[in-house]
């Protein structure tokens, strides 16, 4: 093999002290002659979906010798975003993201190593891994920890959104506190990511899609000895990536970002795919427009619904088809770049050429779609001029179109109370701000307030706004990412209770109904925003973070 970037820290008598230091790990000379090959594991024993993270790490190590490599295995932190929801602890998920970023890109280039294999599973762990792959450009792979399995209550199929809606319906009377104990007892029955499309899962999905994992990804179980085999695979082909120097900048191109929205917009996904996926872009170099992103979703068929949408978990569209089967389908119909470069060494229409859909239950077929529009919307107007997020497949018909008052709160502990207290009427929008990446800071995601809708059976009735996010777990008329947020003067700071705002996913349109010389003298008498955060990494977060409609990337002054 050609000169390697570990060569700086094991080759040429200089490099004695370091080969000593190489020597302690007990690497013998066969094993400092081999490409040195980083094994970035997020495991812990804090989040569900990475607590098996250890086994698939050995699987990859695994692989890697098998193909005559010589792994070196390093770690990143995470965030469970269900155990840091509806508390100050949310406020660090979103952040983490740039911290895994760095210190992936820091262990790489501090070690030298020749290739990577990264192995995330939850929420902000995954992009940030590929944001980092980005900025490095050495050959890199992805395997993820798989999808948790759905429980199973009395035959009843159960998961972690079920565990939240509960609570509402608890507050609602509909629930007896024995019931909602048996639901959180069946929900999460192990390791994985929580089993729907909710944000960490949509992810692993587009990961596959953005060329930088192998086929089955993001959806394989976690349980299934066909993770580890994808685990071995994806040490064996870091490898052959090496070997033909393909690396992220040959992969996450145009085309693969085209790619992943188009596939996005037909599984339905998390909204926070959008954030996660112009921060990748961002690190790529490559452009991405929000608004492009309504004519993707206008042209894209919305072809599974996977809870919190729908009653299926990855578990079913595994056995459906995966993936590739979805990419298939929206190929035929000319949707997707199939010549873009994969880590399989082919290119994506070589990987989806021979895929099926066994269960059309799962998956429908163009012909037969949900909606001929995507699961996601991007919507604009004078309450959002640089656009918002809505999930569009998971809301109640009788939202898509809706007007009507503002309830304002300025953070989401105080729209939490209110709505457990009943402090709302159908048809209200509430509205909840200052939770933007710079005025939260950090974005939380706020799953709270939308299940206990969702479980009070008032998701049909009324609408969240907000400058934060919502959980991929979410469903109703939550729309999130509003931009400018509150805490930079964006309209939504201006946002009176009673003013009338109008939702019109449909046609892409969110507005304040109040005339924009009043938004202007509202927004000019307001008194400068300032963080409660004074020390600490959220400090220099809000600093640093830019607005949602970039991604929340750090700014590069």
């Amino acid at each position: 093999m050609d000169k390697m970037r570990s060569d700086a820290v094991k080759r040429g008598v200089e490099r004695a002290p370091h080969r000593s230091l190489l020597r302690a790990l007990g690497l013998t000379e066969a094993e400092m002659d081999r490409p040195f090959i980083g094994v970035v594991n997020s495991y812990n024993e804090t989040i569900p979906g990475h607590m098996h993270l250890n086994k698939v790490a050995e699987a990859v190590k695994a692989g890697i010798r098998i193909a005559g490599g010589t792994p070196f295995e390093c770690s990143t932190i995470g965030v469970c975003d269900g155990i840091a929801m509806n508390h100050p602890g949310m406020k660090y998920s979103l952040a983490s993201r740039e911290l895994i970023a760095d210190s992936v890109e820091i262990v790489a280039e501090a070690h030298a190593f020749d290739a990577l294999v990264l192995i995330p599973n939850c929420d902000k762990i995954i992009p940030g891994m590929l944001m980092a792959a980005a900025r490095l450009n050495v050959p890199t792979i992805v395997v993820s920890g798989g999808p948790m399995l759905a429980g199973n209550m009395g035959g009843k199929v159960v998961d972690l959104n079920s565990v939240f809606e509960a609570v509402g319906a608890v507050k609602a009377g509909k629930m007896t506190d024995e019931e909602l104990a048996e639901v959180e007892c069946q929900a999460c029955p192990g390791c994985g990511s929580c089993s729907g499309l909710f944000t960490a899962n949509t992810m692993n999905c587009l990961s596959e899609v953005l060329g930088m994992a192998l086929p089955g990804n993001g959806t394989i179980p976690a349980v299934d000895a066909g993770r580890l085999r994808l685990a071995k695979q994806a040490g064996m082909q870091i490898m052959e990536l090496l070997r033909r120097n393909i690396r992220p900048s040959d992969i996450l191109t145009p085309a693969a970002f085209h790619n992943a929205m188009v596939v996005d917009m037909a599984l339905g996904g998390s909204t926070n795919s959008v954030l996660h996926c112009l921060a990748i872009a961002h690190e790529a170099g490559v452009a991405m427009s929000l608004s492009e992103l309504n004519e993707i979703s206008n042209r894209t068929p919305h072809l599974c619904k996977i809870s919190p949408s729908g009653a299926h978990h990855l578990e079913d569209l595994h056995v459906a088809g995966g993936i590739p089967a979805v990419m298939h389908e929206v190929a035929g119909l000319g949707l997707l770049e199939g010549s873009a470069m994969t880590v399989t060494g082919q290119t994506a229409a070589e990987n989806y050429a021979q895929a099926r859909v066994v269960d059309r239950n799962v998956i429908h077929s163009p012909q037969q779609p949900y909606s001929a529009t995507g699961g996601l919307a991007i919507l604009f107007g004078n309450l959002a001029p640089e656009g918002a997020v809505v999930k569009r497949g998971a809301v109640h018909p009788d939202m898509l179109v809706h007007s009507g008052p503002a309830r304002v709160f300025d953070n989401e502990e105080l729209a939490t109370q209110a709505i457990m207290a009943g402090q709302f009427q159908p048809g209200d929008v509430l509205v909840i701000r200052y939770e933007g990446p710079r005025g939260g800071p950090g974005m939380r995601e706020m799953l709270t307030p939308t299940s206990l809708l969702a479980g009070m059976g008032m998701d049909s009735a009324v609408a969240l706004l907000t400058d934060g996010r919502f959980s991929g777990a979410t469903r109703g008329a939550a729309i999130g990412h509003i931009s400018p947020e509150a805490a930079s003067r964006g309209p939504i700071a201006a946002v009176q209770n009673g003013d009338i705002i109008h939702i019109d996913i449909p046609h892409y349109k969110l507005s304040l109904d109040v005339p924009e010389a009043e938004i202007a003298r509202r927004l000019a008498a307001l008194p400068p925003f300032r963080s409660q955060i004074t020390r600490g990494y959220l400090k220099r977060y809000a600093k640093m973070v830019t607005s949602a409609s970039t991604g929340a990337v750090f700014t590069d002054d």
